[in-house]
Parts: C-alpha cells; sequence; structure tokens
C-alpha cells in the first residue's frame, strides 16, 4: 500500500478524501481579507465568493514552494510509506514542477522510499477524477508504479473542454487582449475552451451566447466519448447551477453516461 497526495485544484469533495486516507496539499488565494486557502469544499461558501468576484473583488493566486510538498510527505515517508503525488496540469501551474523538486530533496533523504508524481495534464475533475481511478487501483492490491504508469496512460484520454460567459474572465487571467474582450462581449461571442497535449489551455471554438456554448459542450462530449456506460463525467462550476442542469439534460440525451459527478470550483481554479 502507499499514500496518495493531491491539490486542493483536484476539487473532490472533502468527505470522500477522509474516506478514502488521501492527503491534499493546499493551494492559496489572495483576497482583500489576506492569503486563504480552502480545504474543506463542504464548508466554502462558493455562492458569497463567486457574487464578490462578479461585483468586482480581485482574487489573486500564488506559486506553491516546494517546501510546503516536503513538510506534508515527509511525515509519510519517515512513517514507512511510499507515496504517488497526482498533480495540477504542469501546463497551467508551476506545482508539478514544484512537486517534482520536493520529490528529489526526499528522495535523496529517503533513499528507501518511493515517490512518484503524476502531471495529470488537467485541473478540477479532471484531475480529481484521475485521483479516484488512483484511489480505487490502491485499495484493489495494485502497486504504486503500475498505478502511476496507468494514470499517465489515462491522462491522456481524459477530455476536457469548458467555457466561460465573462470574457474579462479570460483577460484578467492573461488569454485575452482588452480590446477582444470588448469586442466579444458585444457580439455576446462565448469560447469554448480545451487544452492541448502538454495541459495548455487554448481555444477550440467560438459561439454566440451561453445556451449555444453549453450545447458545444455537450456536443464535444457526443463526439468523443467512448463506452459510455462505463464513464463517470465531471462537471465543474462556478455557481450557475441552471446550466449545469441544461448540461447534465444535453449529456444524457444521446450517450447517457454511467455517472456524472458535479462540483463548485474550488476558489483557487475558479479564480
Amino acid at each position: 500500500m502507499f499514500r496518495i497526495v493531491t491539490d486542493t485544484s483536484s476539487n473532490l469533495p472533502t468527505a470522500y478524501l477522509q474516506a478514502e486516507n488521501i492527503t491534499v496539499i493546499p493551494f492559496t488565494f489572495h483576497t482583500e481579507s489576506g492569503e486563504q486557502s480552502c480545504m474543506d469544499t463542504a464548508s466554502f461558501d462558493a455562492k458569497a465568493f463567486y457574487t464578490a468576484m462578479r461585483n468586482g473583488e480581485k482574487v489573486t493566486t500564488s506559486q506553491i514552494p516546494p517546501q510546503r510538498f516536503v513538510d506534508n510527505i515527509r511525515p509519510m515517508l519517515e512513517n514507512g510509506e511510499d507515496v504517488l503525488f497526482v498533480s495540477m496540469s504542469s501546463g497551467i501551474s508551476g506545482a508539478y514542477h514544484c512537486a517534482t523538486q520536493a520529490a528529489h530533496i526526499l528522495s535523496e533523504q529517503y533513499p528507501e522510499r518511493r515517490i512518484r508524481t503524476v502531471d495529470t495534464l488537467s485541473a478540477s475533475l479532471g484531475e480529481g477524477l484521475l485521483v479516484i481511478e488512483a484511489a480505487k487501483m490502491r485499495d484493489a492490491g495494485v502497486g504504486l508504479d503500475e498505478v502511476a504508469d496507468r494514470l499517465k496512460s489515462l491522462r491522456m484520454r481524459m477530455g476536457k473542454i469548458f467555457t466561460v460567459d465573462d470574457l474579462f474572465c479570460l483577460k484578467r487571467g492573461g488569454r485575452l487582449s482588452g480590446a477582444a474582450a470588448l469586442l466579444g462581449t458585444a457580439l455576446g461571442i462565448k469560447p469554448i475552451l480545451g487544452s492541448n497535449a502538454q495541459g495548455q489551455i487554448l481555444s477550440c471554438a467560438k459561439v454566440r451566447g451561453r445556451q449555444a456554448s453549453i450545447q458545444a459542450l455537450a456536443d464535444r462530449y457526443d463526439q468523443l466519448v467512448e463506452e459510455p456506460e462505463q464513464q463517470c463525467i465531471g462537471i465543474a462550476h462556478c455557481d450557475c447551477y441552471p446550466d449545469v442542469q441544461t448540461l447534465i439534460t444535453l449529456l444524457n440525451r444521446n450517450h447517457p453516461p454511467r455517472e456524472i459527478m458535479t462540483v463548485m470550483y474550488e476558489p483557487v481554479t475558479g479564480a
């Protein structure tokens, strides 16, 4: 057996993480109230958080230092446990690089222990679903190396697609110019975004209107899904329940999956 460690970007329910003995390394975010972290999604007041962002409150995020990984993982190694760290995409965060630095430091200090790191090339439930798969395999008695290699194979088969209603979110994140945000807003343009083989965000398409963008997500699912009756589909959202219900209806229309897991974006990835 081995310990599974992930970060808060995996967006998994606190009760599940506790039941599966999965350790979460916290990402932090900064608001007018100072630096904060969200370690319990059940108590996170997402509606208040996203309402404040809609009303103009500035939320920023910062890099996780390697020492935070070291401090969280060292007690496991001292306890004689090997570790699998499942990370947010290196294409959108430096967290995986910091984790590999920490793993190198700890491997030198504890040469008898094994540490495997997996870059999921995803965020939120794209990452979280791979954490769930790792836990299932671990509980079935599969070894550390086989689980890590399996996740690296599965990450290339994970379809990730999303949209935003407010183009100025992309402007604040440096992914769209101010002029493009203004023009796109005036025309009602909604981008359809995904990721490439390096886990970097890229534009897949543009449509007119919110409902068309939700339909586009469902259409992409219909194009990509294989063996839907065996799949768990993850939906993460920033306080837009009616749109989630519309999307669920559309996903179930042609190729209903085995399960649809829905979560609210935790604050760091949501920001």
